[in-house]
């Protein structure tokens, strides 16, 4: 078992090295991973039960014991960043399939991997958690009917189709994973330490279906979308810490929020356009998987050297 954990953290580790590597051999060897097209959802299934795993009732205690906060970091997340998609995909008259897929993933809850770079970032690890996790829940509700808003421009859009679809490769599985943890505590707890291992592999084999499939599509408008992804992201973090400020936050949970904004679950966005859209549609939150942990990677190490006016007071307090 401790050489699967340390092969599952050395995963964990080099989590962007792999799904980068992987995207780039499939789409440039396409053929031998567009069979894997047919998976994306029992995949992602995968990751969210592994997720509902980890999950503690104690994350929940931060929506009480901070309700404005945690609400505040939610609706700037469901607020912000498909407006950012939005605003895009009509300002740089987007094609259609690409205008849908930024604002499928600009839809999507917190991302999986946020919770870590807030860590890293040195930011409030428990309002992090707690706005990922709430987020989430709400997404079967929130992310069908802000589709339905910013993108029925371009396509007809099923609320309801988008919420059993959520609620299957979301809610289901996260949920199994939580009651199984909660039962049988012991065994969950030794499995858990293979997760960030399963989880990697499970990714990198959306993002490398996903590419795949789409790799000639890619070919006529990768910078396009490259291009919009990487501006979408950036900007969700930007807002999003600026936002935390003007709700009065202090800085540890203004980089909170700021990962858990410009952060996605974008193999969500990738689950829903395969499954209702379009393969190119598809291709923004593949690659969304892919920037998203770099840029936050990046950006953790930036914030990580952030110091409010209190924490560099204490400081020049002990030197004297």
């Amino acid at each position: 078992m401790k050489v699967i954990e340390r092969i599952s953290g050395f995963a964990g580790k080099t989590f962007t090295l792999w799904v980068l590597l992987f995207a780039v051999i499939a789409y440039l060897s396409p053929e031998h991973f567009k069979w894997l097209g047919g998976y994306i959802v029992p995949l992602l299934g995968i990751v969210m039960f592994g997720m509902g795993l980890t999950l503690e009732l104690s994350d929940f205690q931060e929506v009480f014991r901070r309700p404005k906060e945690v609400s505040l970091g939610v609706i700037g997340h469901f607020i912000i960043m498909p407006l950012i998609a939005f605003l895009l995909a009509v300002g740089l008259h987007l094609p259609k399939d690409v205008a849908v897929g930024v604002i499928l993933v600009g839809c999507c809850p917190s991302g999986t991997a946020s919770n870590v770079m807030v860590f890293l970032a040195r930011g409030n690890v428990a309002l992090a958690v707690a706005i990922a996790s709430v987020s989430t829940i709400l997404a079967p509700i929130v992310t069908p009917l802000l589709i339905l808003l910013f993108a029925s421009k371009w396509v007809n859009v099923s609320v309801w189709s988008l919420f059993l679809s959520i609620v299957q490769v979301i809610i289901i599985p996260l949920a199994v994973g939580f009651i199984i943890k909660k039962f049988f505590g012991k065994q969950a707890r030794a499995s858990a330490k293979a997760l960030p291992l399963v989880s990697v592999i499970a990714i990198v084999l959306i993002v490398a279906g996903v590419v795949a499939g789409s790799a000639e599509k890619i070919a006529q408008t990768g910078l396009l979308i490259f291009g919009v992804v990487i501006l979408h992201n950036l900007l969700g973090f930007f807002i999003g810490f600026f936002f935390a400020r003007l709700c009065g936050m202090d800085l540890a949970k203004q980089k909170a929020v700021s990962m858990e904004v410009g952060m996605q679950n974008s193999g969500l966005g990738v689950a829903i356009a395969t499954a209702h859209f379009s393969p190119l549609a598809a291709v923004p939150s593949a690659i969304f998987s892919v920037w998203h942990n770099l840029s936050g990677s990046v950006l953790a190490n930036i914030y990580s050297r952030m110091k409010d006016k209190n924490e560099k007071n204490e400081g020049i307090h002990t030197a004297m």
